[in-house]
């Protein structure tokens, strides 16, 4: 692949490329930024396409679904232009498969670090096409050199790539098949497990990018009735810690009950799923979890409507500055709770910025899905500050 054609596939899974005709129009509508434009072409600065694509503290993935966005965020992670920037491995999910997707969040964790693509009712799109052409996985070595992982009986299989079959008849029988590649890739079972709800993907949304981090399954229950498979998963480890996402009402305290039994158990929970997703990022058992609290983080924005952006973004939890995700319910409004999160970690300096430290946020989704006010908002909430009130 060339050069030139590297960059337009780059482009066009961030914010988009453009000819000399093409416009990006700052309030979502019309085509997207152009590359290369000279300094005295008119609205040369709006072309590039800020701050929409980028702000001081902040770099959008603008895609119009989680399925250009999981592509866009396969290229951050991996561009491919390099032997060292491609991964062994991808996953390929269908993206109406949401638990299947959220438990493939636990292979993006090391060994096998493999971001997550998605298919379209059995077929490849092609966003996730080109982002296949472009990272070229060269096979994971600790999965028997597997190129795709292909999760769930509706997942497409891509051509000319080692697939290995994830599958199961049920949500908790293929999140236990996720968990079994991922310990025998890793040489040793997780000494935790994460449960999140069936019924409520919103406040399931978090646990993709927990899982990530902690490399522990996210296995699943109904609010009152929990399936027979994840006792087993559980049971297989032998009293491992058990966290749960979410709180009474998408996860029953029955079920909650019969999990004490499974081993030492913990609630991790807001109200909403935003202030839901916030209370993963602050949760901290020891080692696991995000531990959150203070300056010097990256950070994952998606909006709450669209659950599958959670998956598509998990590989942004797992490499680079490594963050939790946040939720935004509304596109042109930034919850209360999230302002105040981020004021509680803002960054300060005393004498001199240069030895402070940052925190940066991704944003996933196009306008549509968080408008440009809000992650100016985000920007500024970022941003690092004098404690002196100098500077």
């Amino acid at each position: 692949m060339s050069g030139r054609v590297l960059v337009v596939v780059v482009c066009a899974l961030f914010v988009g490329c453009g000819g000399d005709d093409a416009k990006f129009n700052p309030d979502g509508e019309g085509s997207t930024p152009a590359l290369g434009r000279p300094a005295e072409v008119e609205e040369v600065v709006r072309d590039l396409g800020f701050p929409a694509i980028a702000t001081r503290n902040t770099t959008r993935v603008a895609g119009p679904d989680p399925v250009a966005n999981a592509a866009g965020v396969a290229r951050a992670v991996y561009p491919g232009v390099a032997a060292d920037s491609r991964p062994g491995s991808v996953t390929l999910v269908d993206v109406g498969d949401f638990p299947a997707a959220v438990s493939a969040a636990q292979l993006m964790a090391a060994p096998l670090s493999s971001p997550i693509l998605f298919s379209v009712d059995g077929d490849l799109p092609q966003a996730t096409q080109d982002a296949l052409d472009a990272i070229q996985p060269i096979g994971a070595e600790a999965a028997g050199d597997a190129q795709v992982f292909r999760v769930g009986d509706a997942a497409a299989t891509p051509a000319g790539l080692e697939a290995t079959a994830i599958a199961g008849d049920k949500p908790a029988a293929i999140a236990r098949a996720i968990d079994r590649v991922a310990t025998e890739a890793a040489g040793e079972q997780s000494e935790a497990v994460i449960v999140a709800s069936l019924e409520d993907p919103e406040f399931a949304m978090p646990a993709a990018g927990l899982s990530t981090k902690t490399g522990a399954p996210v296995l699943w229950t109904e609010a009152d009735a929990l399936p027979e498979v994840t006792v087993q998963t559980i049971e297989s480890r032998k009293q491992p810690r058990i966290y749960v996402v979410g709180p009474e009402e998408v996860v029953s305290e029955k079920v909650f009950e019969q999990l004490e039994k499974l081993g030492p158990t913990d609630r991790i929970a807001g109200e909403n799923p935003v202030e839901n997703a916030i209370a993963v990022a602050r949760y901290a058992d020891g080692a696991f979890g995000w531990n959150v609290v203070d300056p010097g983080h990256g950070l994952v924005f998606a909006g709450s409507a669209t659950p599958a952006d959670a998956p598509a973004a998990a590989a942004l939890s797992g490499s680079g500055k490594y963050g939790p995700l946040l939720l935004v319910s509304e596109p042109d409004a930034l919850e209360t709770a999230v302002e105040g999160y981020l004021l509680d970690i803002q960054p300060g300096y005393d004498a001199d910025p240069v030895r402070g430290v940052y925190n940066h946020a991704w944003v996933l989704g196009d306008e549509a899905a968080i408008s440009v006010a809000v992650q100016a908002r985000i920007d500024s909430l970022l941003e690092i500050q004098s404690v002196t009130g100098e500077g």
